[in-house]
């Protein structure tokens, strides 16, 4: 009986906590606009998903791929409200279908990361010792390495191409993950309530994954906004260098790559494509911003 009041008051404050932790970030307008401003650009990808699927990719071949030179550097129009690029293909049907390979893209290899990411800091955090110095330490030899050029090194030796720019960006963000989730397990694991499992005869596996994790949620959530939107910049400058995703597939940095040759002689076919990385990458940082201060124990507003 004690046993179950206990439980039942531990989900009464694990939900009050998250209930205050989202009132305070409502009281945020610029990270709510920015949320609703990320939400639709999501639905945006997942719409382009579903028109492929229903007319089996005859939209997406024709109006996004098919090239019709006659209409090169069109200007912004009722018609076409961003304009033509350098192929005349339409630079906002461009920009609506590559939400899936530059948001989702990101959101998949920040994912992928914070997947092994997490795992490995727990088994760091938790145990201490010998294991902790070794993974750590290997760690420290990825981080120890420039970001951006550890991405280009291994999509040059994988080839370029959607999976190995996934793959790069993935084993870039591992550390990060690592070291947060760490740092929250060494703190949580002398608590009292850790102390009581082991007692009760809780198995490591079920205690790092059943009662740690779930209490270190708040700094890895905020870390998954933050990686999301340093994934869709390194995304967008593998594609820029060339090393990213091959034309003709819609991709933001891609598009500026092919676009600044003719900066000078059509300025929309650039601006708006870096206007959309901009944005976006604004956004998850207010998110990411709204989230800390709104996850932050110390806060009470």
């Amino acid at each position: 009986m004690s046993k179950d009041l206990t439980l039942n008051n531990s989900a009464v404050k694990s939900r009050s906590l998250w209930a205050d932790a989202w009132r305070r970030f409502r009281k945020n307008k610029m990270a709510v606009i920015s949320l609703v401003f990320l939400i639709l650009l999501a639905g945006v990808g997942i719409v382009t998903l579903i028109i492929d699927w229903a007319t089996s990719g005859s939209i997406y071949e024709s109006l996004v791929i098919n090239q019709d030179l006659s209409k090169r550097f069109v200007e912004p129009s009722l018609k076409h409200p961003l304009g033509l690029d350098e192929f005349g293909r339409d630079i906002l049907l461009r920009i609506l279908w590559g939400t899936r390979n530059s948001l989702f893209m990101s959101i998949a290899a920040v994912l992928a990361a914070g997947a092994v990411g997490i795992v490995i800091g727990a088994i760091a955090g938790y145990y201490g010792g010998k294991v902790d110095n070794v993974i750590m330490r290997l760690m420290d030899v990825v981080l120890s390495l420039p970001y951006m050029l550890l991405a280009i090194a291994i999509v040059a030796a994988l080839g370029p191409g959607l999976v190995n720019v996934l793959i790069s960006i993935a084993i870039g963000y591992v550390p990060e993950f690592a070291r947060i989730t760490r740092a929250s397990v060494m703190t949580i694991r002398e608590r009292e309530f850790i102390e009581a499992a082991k007692a009760v005869g809780g198995s490591d596996k079920i205690i790092i994954f059943n009662q740690i994790l779930p209490n270190s949620l708040a700094p890895l959530i905020v870390e998954f906004t933050m990686a999301i939107a340093g994934a869709i910049l390194s995304i967008a400058g593998l594609s820029f260098l060339g090393l990213g995703i091959q034309p003709p597939l819609p991709e933001w940095g891609a598009m500026l790559t092919n676009a600044r040759g003719y900066i000078r002689d059509a300025w929309h076919i650039t601006i708006f494509p870096g206007l959309t990385i901009l944005i976006t990458i604004l956004a998850l940082n207010i998110i990411g911003d709204g989230l800390r201060d709104a996850l932050d124990p110390k806060l009470k507003n």
